[in-house]
């Protein structure tokens, strides 16, 4: 049996008619950059996460970029992340100007380690980026309780995390901003880039609005230098007609991560993802640990069993990163999980027979493979 680890026509097929309706109505309105369809789905995406507002914009890189200048971070500043994240975190801190400063991830839920928080807090510290990764939500109390105490903002890395919730509040809705990105593959994926910012801070919302339209508020008046990092209109116009099927979708990736657990409980040489207690976990993807990743993935791919690794390069590891100075042995409990993530197939269409015939083949490679 084949299985894909991603199958987006298994999502798109049955809203096709609604899709392409919504395109049409794009074209005859010609609302193709920002407008009304956009505005739209700013006002649902907001309420979905339970935020006063959202800013749709290009891309989830944007999502986090925007609000840090917003916030003030630049030039000579530092911004506290982690390690065990995709490229774009780091990214969107270093176009500030500033400097990703990294502490080590949690190794149950591979998120932030709030113990390690404060001591990596220096008079630089202008922003603290905790990352949802996979679909849960980093431990946010002692992260928030450290981050007020210092008085440095909190931008939520929630990418990976829509309709991820920690203790009742939703993803995105917990720091001073929440970066959503829409890329097709996300549990809510747009038909292109896209992405969004959400905030209950109307200053803050006006900033990354301005930032966003080339630093202007009114057309041709720029009160400072910005981007142009506007949703498109059709992408606005899809994401509506999605956002719909977000929490069933949801539920179905929670079903399938259940069925995982159940088959590949107490297996040698196998770490299943766990949610942590609070907190909702809405499984953008399923990473397994195991020993001799590589070899595992490719005895699977032989028997068209698809799977991937996010990610395999810690970013304090990454070629683009080495004028750091930060080596193999900086954190890690983040490189231990880089070396060892395995993310099987995990999409809502996903059925039972597909992730029976995955553990199955699954548990043979890793058992012929580390004995």
């Amino acid at each position: 049996m084949t299985v894909p680890f991603l199958n987006l026509r298994a999502a798109h097929d049955p809203l096709k008619g609604e899709i392409m309706a919504a395109i049409q109505q794009v074209i005859e309105t010609s609302a193709f950059a920002g407008g009304s369809f956009v505005a739209k789905f700013d006002e649902e995406f907001a309420a979905y996460c339970h935020t006063k507002y959202s800013i749709g914009l290009g891309h989830g890189t944007e999502a986090l970029w925007l609000p840090l200048l917003a916030l003030g971070v630049g030039p000579g500043d530092e911004v506290i992340t982690v390690p065990g994240t995709f490229m774009a975190t780091a990214e969107a801190i270093t176009y500030c100007g500033a400097k990703p400063v990294f502490i080590d991830i949690d190794e149950s839920t591979y998120t932030m380690n709030p113990a390690l928080l404060e001591r990596a807090i220096t008079p630089k510290t202008k922003a603290i980026i905790p990352v949802h990764l996979f679909g849960q939500v980093a431990d946010m109390d002692p992260i928030l309780e450290i981050a007020n105490r210092h008085g440095i903002p909190i931008v939520e890395d929630a990418c990976q995390a829509h309709g991820a919730e920690y203790k009742g509040r939703r993803a995105g809705s917990i720091g001073a901003a929440g970066a959503f990105s829409f890329y097709p593959g996300k549990n809510l994926g747009a038909m292109g880039e896209a992405g969004a910012t959400t905030t209950n801070d109307a200053e803050l919302k006006a900033k990354i609005e301005t930032l966003r339209d080339h630093g202007q508020r009114k057309k041709y008046h720029h009160s400072m230098i910005g981007w142009n990092a506007r949703m498109d209109g059709m992408q606005g116009a899809i994401l509506s007609i999605k956002l719909k099927h977000l929490e069933r979708g949801n539920e179905c990736r929670r079903t399938n991560a259940a069925l995982y657990q159940k088959l590949l409980a107490g297996e040698k040489n196998i770490i299943v993802p766990q949610e942590a207690p609070g907190r909702k976990h809405v499984y953008h993807l399923f990473a397994i640990r195991t020993p001799k990743r590589d070899a595992v993935i490719d005895a699977l791919a032989k028997l068209s069993i698809h799977c991937g690794i996010h990610y395999p390069i810690p970013v304090h590891l990454e070629e683009a990163y080495q004028g750091l100075g930060l080596g193999r042995g900086s954190f890690p409990v983040a490189e231990r999980c880089a070396d060892e993530f395995i993310s099987l197939p995990m999409f809502p269409e996903l059925t039972a027979d597909q992730i029976e015939t995955v553990v199955r083949e699954l548990k043979i490679a890793v058992r012929s493979i580390n004995g």
